[in-house]
């Protein structure tokens, strides 16, 4: 990675150190507290997981699927390709990819976009299955 896109003097990490780093900024939580929040209408869940993920182990009901590559352009409530519920900088965001690596990553993006309540389920939509929690195919 060139120096301009790491920025002035910092040194490269890798991504153990770069999601403990990004994971510092907010609070993850529990397949249980997101179904919970969910289910109050306290937090918009986000699964970001591809297409064959969802086809092959089924989707959480309720779940908004934004891929990967548009959460940015979807979640941004100023965006002009936003989603409906994308109603503001104050949404409880709880983005879940497969087993909470990328949806880590995820998450601190949507804080740059200041989104701050953005977070990401521990060990993602497997957890979630793990859990007992809905699942539907």
């Amino acid at each position: 990675m060139s120096e301009a896109v790491r920025g002035t003097g910092e040194q490269p990490v890798g991504i153990d150190e770069l999601l403990e780093r990004v994971r510092a900024g907010f609070e993850r939580i529990g397949p249980e507290e997101a179904y919970d929040a969910a289910r109050s209408c306290e937090a918009l869940l986000v699964d970001i997981r591809y297409a064959a993920l969802r086809e092959q182990d089924g989707l959480i009901p309720g779940a908004l699927v934004v891929e990967r590559n548009e959460l940015e352009w979807r979640l941004d409530p100023q965006g002009s390709h936003r989603v409906p519920e994308a109603t503001g900088y104050d949404v409880r965001v709880v983005v879940i990819c497969n087993e909470g690596y990328a949806s880590s990553l995820a998450a601190a993006s949507l804080h740059q976009l200041g989104l701050a309540r953005a977070t990401d389920l521990v060990g993602g939509f497997q957890a979630w299955k793990a859990a007992g929690l809905p699942v539907t195919s």
